[in-house]
């Protein structure tokens, strides 16, 4: 990325995880780091439930020092239904923000894995009591949290009154908020109005690209205004990490083509194109 920015790009694994071949990639986070470094990327955001033996702080900072990306985040991904955290994940978020502290700057990003809208009122409450919780333990140990909502028919942060009600009972003191553009887009909203609105919330970014058809496409193919959101994100002075998670097509069969896609198309489409 030869113009100076604020902000740094890096990659999400999820790519992989969603691919047809997925368990084909399951515990090869070491792979993932070179195609993401191959792809012009400098941080990497692992889910930690699928990282394998690189859940080893040492292996994993080895693993990064040889291929100069940083741990930009740990995507925290859990079912949080009950009123309060389950044991298991407890222990799990726990271990996630002990790994994190072995990388000083890296981001726990919080995000329910959706499992229907039934009864969302209540599930909101607790989901926003538990992101609260989770990132209160977190900051005590000096790690940054980011709450990430995302979009499938059943989540219960996919509308525009769902971002309302969750991202507003958000303990701000302890926790950031992660747009991505594409499941804002998905859930029916602008997302850089939104990300406007919600500004001051603001510690990380996801990026991933939308056609309606039905859903997500190939970064740089769909209609979310990438350039549009790059360009204020530069002007605000962002300077946190933008992660691209693509979930095109085309992630189905060849992952790791479309990480070098998207690492060649922001570095020969999107960077030039910022005033």
């Amino acid at each position: 990325m030869s113009q100076q920015l604020p902000f740094r790009f890096g990659s999400e694994v999820y790519t992989w995880f969603m691919s047809n071949s997925g368990q084909t990639h399951q515990g090869r986070l070491g792979h993932m780091i070179e195609v993401i470094a191959k792809a012009g990327f400098t941080g990497i955001q692992p889910i930690f439930t699928w990282m394998g033996d690189l859940q080893d702080p040492d292996l994993l900072e080895a693993k990064l020092k040889e291929q100069g990306i940083q741990l930009a985040a740990l995507a925290l991904a859990l079912d949080w239904n009950e009123a309060e955290e389950t044991e298991r994940e407890r222990e799990v978020a726990d271990h996630a923000i002990r790994v994190a502290q072995r990388f000083p700057g890296a981001i726990i990003n919080t995000v329910q894995i959706p499992t229907g809208r039934h009864n969302i009122e209540e599930r909101q409450k607790r989901l926003v009591n538990i992101v609260n919780t989770v990132s209160r333990r977190a900051a005590e140990k000096g790690v940054p949290c980011s709450y990430h909502p995302n979009s499938p028919h059943t989540s219960i942060i996919r509308t525009e009154e769902d971002y309302k009600i969750v991202l507003e009972g958000l303990d701000a003191s302890v926790t950031g908020w992660t747009p991505d553009v594409g499941h804002i887009i998905n859930g029916g909203m602008d997302p850089l109005t939104k990300m406007k609105e919600y500004q001051s919330l603001i510690n990380h970014v996801h990026y991933k690209d939308w056609d309606g058809n039905p859903e997500f496409t190939l970064m740089g193919k769909g209609k979310v205004d990438l350039l549009g959101v790059t360009q204020w994100l530069k002007d605000i002075n962002y300077k946190g990490w933008i992660i691209c998670e693509d979930e095109g097509e085309e992630a189905l069969e060849d992952p790791d083509f479309v990480t070098l896609h998207d690492g060649k198309w922001i570095q020969q489409e999107l960077v030039p194109a910022l005033r």
